[in-house]
């Protein structure tokens, strides 16, 4: 580990990094457009220039050198000193800043990137608040560049993120830089836009309002959004994100760096996947269905009514007629709350996981790597939590069976009641499923969306989507990873952990690191969570 010394301050470095990269994790704001921990260094924005001491030629003393030198292309040695705090590079950045605005239109008010903009913050702290230009400024036209994005041209820095994002990450190459000089400007080849399986990308990582998400377009000021640290229920890849809402809906995600699972990037199929969050033919009520009528009462009857029912079918027809189906789509908590309700009323109960979704094969980028190692990857297996369900069962253990054998034990008839939890965001029961489900004796069905298992149930136990619950997801790699709640359940629902955890006979509110501790005691994975660390302040 090196140790610099930067505007007099020593510090330690992590290993192999640049001079820029170890002073934003050390907390100095070091201004930065073209800089990306996750692209290759071009060093064209030069804001983040300093002064380096150096030994000079004849005398070998040293001194702080007459040029000035890119701190992100400068990489950090044990004994380097350097400073940022000086007049000449306040008059660098001065500068810089004002060559940047030249051009730049006035238009933050109606600027999606209003808020969070570097070049917003960047004018205010290191550059002027008056303008020398007197000309006509140059204008660029906006251009649709592809389904999802749009690019306002005069607002770019020519950062050149966007392009090296589609030739490093993505490797699909869409964007490129046309002209040279003044003429410079982002576009796409011809008849080639940009839709990519990550453009989404792009956006987050443009530092202005250049590039713009059409999904969020005009939608909400930044400002005005919370934010909750979530993962992405998309696949099994586990990406870690923020979920953006406000007054109750959710707006956009956005990727949350985490090293080795998802770096900075998520995929645009996770992005824009959390619609069926304010679906309106979501289920929200609690019915209890007696012959032709159904009744909506209140959520404090359902323990009692499922302690009752599943207890009266275990003792008629024994405890090895109980049985359970658990989703990939449910928290671990949530899981293990629910197989300690089954085993509690029967012991020989029969558990089972519901269908893993797929589709096709793995998808690694960039495309066209001939065998390197991916920087991104969407996987096949399109749930968050099929490795978790499967520690929640094998921590259980007893009667622990297939999904097809599950199916067929209902289809006999073998099954006087169970609990069938789907939660998934699209219509998951088979028809082999949706046959049997009839034949259960008293079933119970958790669902956001009907379907022919609903149609069966005796009860139906809606639930709430992965925005609205709090617990954590076991990704492909076998990390724990917690996520949060960020909006309010449904009207008329309650959060899928707290009426399980009534089931379990606990008192009081669902807490997702209590119930994780009770779990840690027999199943000490549960005790490791991976949680994402604080990322420095890069350009978004």
């Amino acid at each position: 580990m090196a140790t610099i010394i930067i505007d007099g301050q020593s510090i330690d470095c992590t290993d192999n990094v640049t001079v820029l990269q170890a002073a934003l994790e050390a907390g100095w704001d070091v201004p930065h457009y073209c800089y990306h921990p996750g692209l290759s260094v071009v060093a064209s924005c030069r804001l983040c220039l300093m002064e380096l001491k150096l030994p000079h030629p004849k005398t070998k003393e040293m001194g702080w050198a007459p040029r000035l030198f890119p701190s992100c292309q400068t990489p950090v040695k044990d004994g380097l000193e350097v400073r940022f705090d000086s007049e000449k590079i306040t008059e660098n950045r001065r500068h810089c800043m004002e060559y940047y605005l030249l051009n730049h239109p006035l238009d933050c008010p109606v600027c999606d990137q209003a808020g969070e903009c570097y070049l917003q913050d960047y004018s205010r702290k290191f550059g002027d608040s008056s303008s020398r230009m007197v000309e006509v400024k140059n204008k660029n036209p906006k251009k649709d560049i592809g389904s999802k994005t749009l690019l306002y041209q005069d607002r770019c820095v020519m950062c050149s993120r966007c392009v090296r994002f589609c030739d490093e990450v993505a490797g699909t190459s869409e964007l490129c830089i046309v002209d040279r000089g003044s003429k410079s400007e982002i576009d796409i080849f011809p008849g080639i836009p940009l839709e990519n399986e990550l453009q989404g990308n792009v956006v987050d990582i443009c530092p202005v309002g250049s590039l713009l998400d059409k999904d969020f377009l005009m939608d909400q000021r930044v400002w005005s959004l919370k934010r909750a640290k979530s993962v992405c229920p998309g696949c099994s890849a586990g990406c870690t994100i923020h979920v953006d809402h406000n007054a109750g809906q959710v707006w956009r995600l956005k990727p949350r760096f985490n090293p080795g699972v998802n770096d900075w990037w998520m995929c645009d199929e996770g992005r824009f996947g959390w619609k069926h969050v304010h679906d309106p033919k979501r289920l929200n009520r609690l019915m209890v269905r007696r012959g032709a009528e159904t009744e909506s009462p209140d959520w404090s009857v359902l323990p009692e009514l499922a302690r009752f029912r599943f207890e009266r079918a275990a003792s008629d027809a024994g405890t090895d007629k109980i049985g359970a189906l658990l989703s990939p789509f449910m928290s671990c908590e949530e899981a293990w709350l629910l197989v300690r309700f089954i085993r509690g009323v029967a012991p020989e109960s029969v558990l089972a996981m519901g269908p893993v979704p797929t589709d096709g094969e793995d998808r690694t980028f960039p495309k066209g790597s001939n065998g390197s190692t991916p920087k991104f990857t969407i996987r096949a297996e399109k749930c968050p939590n099929r490795r978790g369900i499967e520690m929640v069962l094998k921590g259980a253990g007893g009667r622990v069976i297939s999904f097809d054998a599950f199916v067929k034990l209902a289809a006999d008839g073998a099954l006087a009641a169970a609990w069938i939890a789907g939660g998934y965001p699209n219509d998951w029961v088979t028809k082999p499923l949706g046959s049997a489900a009839v034949k259960v004796g008293d079933l119970f069905a958790q669902d956001m969306f009907e379907n022919a298992v609903t149609e069966a149930a005796a009860v139906v136990v809606p639930s709430c989507s992965w925005a609205e619950r709090s617990g954590c997801f076991v990704n492909h790699q076998g990390r724990v990873q917690p996520f949060e709640s960020a909006i309010a359940p449904l009207d008329g629902c309650q959060r899928d952990g707290q009426f399980l955890y009534a089931l379990a006979e606990e008192t009081g509110l669902y807490d997702a690191a209590g119930v994780r501790a009770k779990m840690a005691a027999t199943m000490p994975a549960f005790g490791e969570l991976h949680v994402a660390p604080e990322e420095p302040r890069f350009a978004h």
